[in-house]
């Protein structure tokens, strides 16, 4: 498993309020976390940081078994981003500075040729394979619950004055609902987890064909994805983690 990590504070804002962090266990594990805060005076980062820290801290701890199985990789996501919730919840009630702050979560699990992805909010994971590129994850958005409606079009949601409206985050509320997909990599394909500062400004097809792009190593394709939502503007924080497996057995995968 080979990895890339790489967040830029953008073309319009003056604090990153992005986190991002990518692990290997000694028993094999991979782990990866995209969090995207929210917040006035700053509380954004904290929020995102606190998450990055528990999911991080929980899973060195729990996820050290050579033989995790599915189920309990399930599991332990879940566990970990409620916990994260918790912290972040916790800290915004005691603290009048930190009130209402909150984050998006993506986070993935890797073993074996085997994903698990855990989700709350609007950052996304796609898998990019050779036929194509494929939104793994679902938007906790007020657009996105318009367009499942039949209210607007994927067009007209693109360009909604309410399209930054999240629907769910991490530290908002006392309980959070996480979603948990699973999926496979196969040989030379990509995960890509990433905040909406990526995907406000570059389409899928332009994601696509940087990422299968022959003779760039994967820092400079995570680097490539960066300039991209720059020179479309970077009207927001952009941070980009690929996850690449060299030498993988296709295996089936399941959602749910």
């Amino acid at each position: 498993m080979i990895t890339a990590n790489r967040s830029d504070v953008g073309r319009i804002r003056h604090i990153n309020e992005d986190r991002s962090w990518v692990g290997q266990l000694d028993n094999g594990i991979t782990l990866a976390i995209v969090a995207d805060g929210m917040g006035g005076h700053q509380a954004g980062d904290v929020a995102s940081q606190l998450a990055v820290n528990t999911f991080r801290d929980m899973l060195e701890k729990s996820a050290s078994k050579a033989d995790l199985s599915m189920q309990e990789g399930k599991m332990l996501i879940r566990q970990a981003l409620v916990m994260a919730n918790d912290v972040v919840y916790d800290m915004a009630s005691r603290n009048e500075q930190y009130y209402n702050m909150g984050t998006t979560i993506v986070a993935a699990l890797y073993k074996e040729q085997q994903l698990i992805i855990g989700h709350i909010g609007d950052s996304r994971a796609y898998l990019i394979t050779a036929d194509g590129i494929a939104q793994l994850t679902e938007d906790h958005t007020l657009v996105n619950e318009l367009v499942k409606s039949g209210q607007i079009s994927i067009e007209e949601a693109a360009h909604h004055p309410r399209r930054n409206v999240i629907t769910r985050a991490v530290g908002t509320d006392a309980q959070v609902e996480v979603d948990i997909y699973t999926a496979a990599l196969s040989d030379n394909d990509v995960l890509l987890l990433c905040s909406d500062g990526l995907t406000n400004m570059v389409s899928d097809d332009e994601m696509l064909q940087t990422v299968r792009e022959d003779g760039l190593g994967l820092d400079d394709k995570a680097d490539r994805l960066i300039q991209l939502a720059l020179q479309a503007g970077g009207d927001d924080n952009i941070t980009v983690v690929l996850l690449q497996e060299e030498g993988a057995v296709l295996r089936g995968g399941d959602n749910g």
